[in-house]
């Protein structure tokens, strides 16, 4: 019997590959903040203490951009709000989406731009923007435009501003204290408990964790990023029953190898797809560093959908 891929099995599929993602990065980083608490020389209950206190820390940090997240974004990307009366047209088509997603109507706006793009911000559905480019307005027509519309309202859905908020403060939380470990070192830090060959083990031991965990976070979050892509796509689909929409407007803004010039390293996983044309990396090993997955993954994923909707 052929293997029947629909949108609810990529969606399901996806939501599961992400919480086991997130299951073991919380397991890795606790496993890292115990290592390196030692590594600090603290005692055996001092790495639930550097836990909380790190958390408690980048919690503060993380506060500030949670919460006005969604302005600096648009801010930074010079987008514009757009009212009614402007394109009655798109917003006719966000409502229809929103009305079949059951999400209130987010904020609409437009960046001035030729390229082709679009992301979604804020950190829930009653807090949500939404951002075309005037480049994607132009160049895609009804149905590719409705298929990058459903995907980024899948976003808002998925609550994906905020998984990718705590996978954040994770990382953040990890390069804070991997730093500290480090300039430690280098100033000489407590050393009550390495005198002891235990100590001088677990010394190593999170000098090597201070070197390597933040790179193997950053690689974690950027696998989640991919993920929600890709749950996106599947969400998207389930709105508009009509894959070949959204596999058509992701091979039209692939194609367009114009970059989009407010974007940067810090917003370009927002978008549907990578926004810094030409940087994305290319072989596996280079492919860990990418924000956003193979275009060809996507579509062909798509594509399977075709009549299982």
């Amino acid at each position: 019997m052929a293997n029947v891929n629909t949108a609810w099995d990529q969606v399901s599929g996806n939501v599961f590959k992400t919480w086991l993602i997130m299951f073991f990065f919380s397991i890795f980083t606790i496993g890292v903040l115990y290592v390196l608490a030692k590594g600090f020389g603290f005692g055996e209950t001092g790495g639930l203490g550097l836990f909380g206190m790190a958390l408690i820390l980048a919690g503060v940090m993380n506060f500030v951009s949670y919460f006005w997240s969604d302005k600096i974004v648009l801010g930074i990307s010079g987008a514009k709000p757009v009212k009614k009366q402007d394109n009655p047209a798109l917003y006719r088509l966000v409502e229809n989406l929103c009305i079949a997603a059951g999400l209130p109507l987010p904020k609409i706006y437009t960046i001035q731009d030729s390229a082709t793009n679009a992301f979604a911000t804020g950190r829930n559905p009653k807090h949500a923007a939404i951002a075309f480019t005037t480049g994607i307005l132009q160049k895609l027509n009804k149905q590719e435009l409705e298929g990058v519309t459903a995907h980024e309202l899948s976003h808002v859905g998925n609550r994906d501003t905020l998984l990718m908020s705590v996978v954040s403060i994770l990382v953040g939380t990890i390069a804070l204290l991997s730093d500290w470990f480090l300039r430690s070192m280098w100033y000489g830090g407590r050393s009550d408990d390495r005198e002891n060959k235990s100590g001088a083990i677990f010394a190593v031991l999170a000098l090597l964790a201070a070197i390597l965990a933040p790179i193997i976070a950053t690689l974690i979050q950027l696998a989640v990023s991919r993920r929600r892509e890709l749950l996106a796509d599947a969400s998207g689909v389930l709105l508009t029953r009509y894959p070949e929409g959204l596999a058509s407007a992701l091979m039209k803004i692939s194609s367009d190898k114009e970059p989009l010039e407010v974007a940067n390293r810090g917003t370009a996983h927002l978008y549907i797809i990578n926004p810094l044309k030409g940087k994305q990396a290319l072989g596996f090993l280079a492919s860990l560093f990418n924000t956003h997955p193979p275009v060809e993954v996507r579509i062909k994923a798509l594509r399977e959908m075709e009549g299982k909707v």
